[in-house]
């Protein structure tokens, strides 16, 4: 919570399939471009975090996902006066298009291994070792 009122809430997606999680590479801006992130963002008012999620993936993916159980706790965004950043577990839904880079530099499959071998933003690298333990 900060001081004036309830701390805004950004929403991550930990897409798993086949033992592997999505990762989308950085466009923009340019200081955070060609590192690695978990697709998601804003929560909106009146917006619960799952609808956010299925939001998010659908613009920055293209892909139709199925929100599972939260992975983690809150990790506060630098720089972002009190805004937190929430992971949840999710699947591709069935029947869904293949997801694709509709708003990043590219997309990737990582294995638990590949994980820190990745220039992940800080707020997700905080989460790496329950994303290691979510692929196991």
């Amino acid at each position: 919570m900060s001081q004036n009122g309830p701390a805004r809430v950004v929403v991550g997606a930990a897409i798993v399939r086949d033992g592997r999680l999505l990762a989308q590479r950085r466009a923009t801006p340019a200081e955070l471009a060609g590192r690695w992130e978990l697709p998601g963002g804003r929560v909106e008012r009146g917006e619960s975090e799952a609808a956010a999620l299925r939001r998010e993936c659908r613009e920055e993916l293209g892909a139709l996902i199925t929100v599972l159980d939260r992975i983690g706790g809150d990790v506060e965004l630098p720089g972002s006066s009190g805004s937190v950043l929430r992971i949840y577990a999710a699947t591709v839904s069935n029947g869904s298009p293949e997801p694709r880079a509709v708003e990043h530099a590219g997309l990737r499959w990582v294995s638990g291994a590949e994980l820190p071998r990745l220039n992940w933003l800080d707020a997700d690298r905080i989460l790496l070792p329950e994303l290691a333990r979510l692929l196991r």
